[in-house]
């Protein structure tokens, strides 16, 4: 089964924690509160920053009141990049993107599905935005306080 990474997936967090502070006023996120909030180590943290750093995805800021912050708005930002940035090429064999991979390219059928699943994969990364992702955010914390209430009222 092909599944993504610690990396991708708390990359994906750390992103939408820094898409939360973006709509309060862009305030510069340090990463110990981060960590707290998501339930991650630090030194992992550390190390996903920087290839988000390096693909531009985020900022770092400086002195008092720094830490990190988005490179762009959350609407501009694809999950997509984030995850190209952390695991790598999307893709679900290396023949999809390498054609000189394998030599049976071309008589091969289960090429068809692996290349078409890949696309598939692809354009769904490829149009879920950080604003999409906090928008779900916001609704499964509507959800839960909801449900929060009808406990209490019982």
């Amino acid at each position: 089964m092909i599944k993504l990474s610690t990396k991708g997936r708390y990359g994906a967090r750390l992103m939408l924690n820094l898409a939360l502070h973006y709509t309060d006023g862009n305030d510069a996120v340090i990463l110990k509160n981060v960590s707290d909030d998501e339930e991650v180590s630090i030194r992992y943290l550390e190390q996903i920053i920087i290839p988000l750093k390096i693909n531009k995805l985020v900022k770092s800021i400086r002195g008092a009141g720094g830490g990190y912050i988005l490179a762009r708005p959350p609407s501009e930002i694809k999950l997509s990049e984030i995850l190209h940035a952390l695991e790598g090429s999307c893709c679900l064999v290396d023949c999809v993107e390498d054609e000189d991979y394998c030599h049976r390219i071309p008589i091969c059928a289960t090429f068809e599905v692996w290349k078409e699943a890949t696309d598939l994969l692809k354009n769904y990364f490829g149009n879920i935005t950080l604003l999409d992702v906090i928008e779900i955010q916001q609704k499964k914390n509507a959800k839960a306080t909801k449900a929060k209430r009808k406990t209490k009222a019982k």
